[in-house]
C-alpha cells in the first residue's frame, strides 16, 4: 500500500510566516489557484477538520469521499498563534520555547510531545484499518506530516529536517511485515500537487 501525506495549500498567514495552528483560515486566492487535481485517484481522503485542509482535499481529489480525523489538526500554538518569529524575538516565553527546541508547552497551548503523540496514534490507527487497500491519502498540516515522518519513516526524518511545501508532501510504502516488526514505513519520495511550487 502507498501512503500519501499531503500538506494543505497556502494561506495568508503562511505567506506572512505567522504561526498557524488552530485558527481556521481558508486557503488564500493564490493558494487555491496553484493547486491542481492530483495525478492519482483516491476513493477516500482523510483530512484534518480545519478548513484549509478540507479545501485542499476537495481541490486535489474532487471525486473522493472526504473523512475528517480530529487528531490530524495542527499543533495548538497557544499565545504564539498568529504571530511571527520576528515579532516575538524579544518575548521571553517565546525565546525559552525556541531555545528548548520547541519541546515545551506553548503558553496556553500544546507541547510538541503531546501533539506528536495524538497525531501518530491517529495515524497508526488509520493505517492499520486501511491495510489491504492500494493507497491511503491524508491531507493535513506541516506539523502533522513532520510528526508522522519523525516517528514512522525509513530512512529516519527528524522533526525539523524538512518543512513540506504547501500542496506537497511525501509518499511512503507500507510493508505489513516491516510494520509488524518495526512499526516503520519506507520513504518512496516527495510528491507535489501545486503549480509553480518549488520542486518537492
Amino acid at each position: 500500500m502507498r501512503v500519501y501525506l499531503l500538506r494543505h495549500g497556502r494561506t495568508l498567514w503562511n505567506d506572512q510566516r505567522r504561526y498557524l495552528g488552530l485558527t481556521d483560515l481558508p486557503l488564500s486566492k493564490e493558494g487555491t489557484a496553484e493547486l491542481r487535481a492530483a495525478d492519482f485517484t483516491a476513493e477516500t481522503v482523510y483530512s484534518s477538520p480545519l478548513l484549509r485542509a478540507r479545501q485542499t482535499a476537495r481541490l486535489l481529489f474532487p471525486s473522493a469521499r472526504l473523512e475528517t480525523v480530529a487528531d490530524f489538526r495542527e499543533m495548538d500554538f497557544g499565545d504564539f498563534e498568529g504571530c511571527s518569529a520576528d515579532a516575538m524575538a524579544d518575548d521571553p516565553a517565546y525565546r525559552a520555547w525556541v531555545e528548548g527546541l520547541c519541546e515545551g508547552r506553548c503558553p496556553n497551548g500544546e507541547s510538541r510531545a503531546a501533539f506528536c503523540e495524538r497525531t501518530c496514534r491517529a495515524f497508526s490507527d488509520l493505517l492499520e484499518g486501511a491495510a489491504g487497500k492500494d493507497r491511503l491519502v491524508i491531507v493535513a498540516h506541516s506539523g502533522t506530516l513532520r510528526a508522522v515522518m519523525e516517528r514512522f519513516s525509513l530512512p529516519a526524518y527528524g522533526y525539523f529536517d524538512h518543512i513540506p511545501p504547501n500542496g506537497g508532501g511525501y509518499v511512503l510504502d507500507y510493508d505489513p511485515v516491516l510494520w509488524m516488526k518495526e512499526r516503520m514505513l519506507r520513504l518512496v519520495g516527495p510528491v507535489c500537487c501545486a503549480r509553480g511550487a518549488a520542486p518537492c
